[in-house]
């Protein structure tokens, strides 16, 4: 840490005591969501970088809180991360942002294994018995294993499927929404994924039904599918791309097929995420914006129905927390303590932004300007 004079030091102290303030969360005070300052050098971390800083100082254990979750939706819901300067690292990854394709196929390859490679027991103990590392869909479910079932059951509905129609699953995960519509509703379905941990584990479970895993980019793809549907990937794709993103999806839809988008959303228009999730948990991931996915889609197909269910995902990311404490002390061999507290942080922040209605979950339905049958919304 660069030297600090006393006076510097205490003005960085009371400026971030003031703006948590600002929040309702007091410095070392009785709230369940109130923060214990552990070592001084939180004080520096967060007045000079932020949110970056916060996350930072948190994984290095300078501060610790029994509610995080409700720290961070205070602090979202206040708005505290835009009243502090933005960093010289968070500068540099804007403007790289702008120049360089960062979700080029050769970049997103490697971005997306440092994440969903990190071990398939580690999203075992977090997730349902599917492995579906998305939003559910909690209506009336007793649980997340119902669901699940509950969130894979209304997609496949919204996509209007019929038994022997082909399908294909972009960014397919472990395969659960493939074997589900196999299983479910006879289609036959190719699953693309980038992880090779992800299409091995996919492709070992559902080898008996008619599903296919495919080490594959979304950019080359070219034979036609009656159904699309993508959930969680969109997010990977970059503002730069989404107009190719959506000409695929257009080359490669049936003329009378649908196309259902589930994907993170965010409020505002950015061409960037937020830096300590770019550093630590989705490298170059990015949340689109209404505007930005109706200019990349508005040449080539038809909005048919668009639904936020974003509250859902606070829930699920809380259930996630739970089995991943749950399941910590059969992990901790593998993953040590500061990967402990960079899992919990990144859970709580996630739920906090949907709690705070900063970031949404919305399904979306396509179909191709040439499919002129009428579409009943499905909820």
């Amino acid at each position: 840490m660069p030297y600090l004079t006393n006076k510097q030091s205490t003005y960085e102290k009371d400026t971030v005591c003031q703006l948590l303030k600002m929040a309702g969360i007091n410095l070392n005070g009785p709230e369940p969501w109130d923060l214990k300052v552990n070592d001084d050098r939180f004080y520096h971390h967060v007045f000079g970088q932020g949110s970056l800083g916060l996350g930072e100082s948190y994984m290095a254990g300078y501060w610790d809180c029994n509610q995080p979750d409700v720290l961070l939706y205070r602090v979202l819901s206040a708005n505290l991360e835009e009243r502090i300067p933005h960093n010289l690292r968070t500068f540099i990854h804007f403007i790289k942002s702008k120049i360089f394709n960062e979700q080029s196929v050769r970049k997103v390859q490697k971005d997306i294994r440092r994440h969903y490679d990190l071990g398939n027991d580690l999203f075992k103990a977090m997730l349902d018995k599917r492995m579906i590392y998305s939003c559910a869909y909690w209506r009336d479910a007793k649980g997340l294993e119902e669901a699940q079932d509950k969130k894979l059951d209304l997609i496949c509905r919204k996509l209007q499927l019929k038994k022997g129609q082909r399908m294909l699953d972009i960014g397919c995960g472990w395969g659960g929404l493939a074997g589900f519509a196999a299983e479910q509703y006879g289609l036959e379905v190719v699953g693309i994924t980038l992880s090779p941990e992800q299409a091995s584990l996919a492709s070992q479970t559902y080898r008996n039904l008619p599903v296919e895993i495919r080490l594959q980019d979304y950019r080359s793809v070219t034979e036609k599918f009656d159904r699309i549907v993508s959930v969680g990937m969109f997010e990977h794709v970059g503002y730069k791309n989404y107009p190719k993103y959506m000409s695929v999806i257009n080359n490669i839809l049936t003329d009378d097929g649908l196309f259902l988008l589930h994907c993170i959303g965010s409020n505002k228009t950015v061409t960037h995420t937020d830096p300590w999730m770019h550093s630590y948990i989705f490298p170059n991931g990015m949340m689109p914006s209404i505007k930005q996915i109706g200019a990349a889609a508005e040449k080539y197909l038809v909005m048919e129905d668009w639904q936020n269910i974003g509250t859902h995902y606070d829930l699920t990311l809380m259930e996630w927390l739970k089995r991943f404490q749950y399941a910590w002390p059969n992990l901790k061999d593998k993953y040590n303590q500061t990967f402990y507290r960079m899992w919990v942080y990144y859970l709580c922040c996630s739920a906090a932004s949907f709690r705070a209605k900063k970031n949404n979950l919305w399904q979306i339905v396509f179909s191709k300007p040439t499919n002129h049958a009428p579409y009943q919304a499905v909820r």
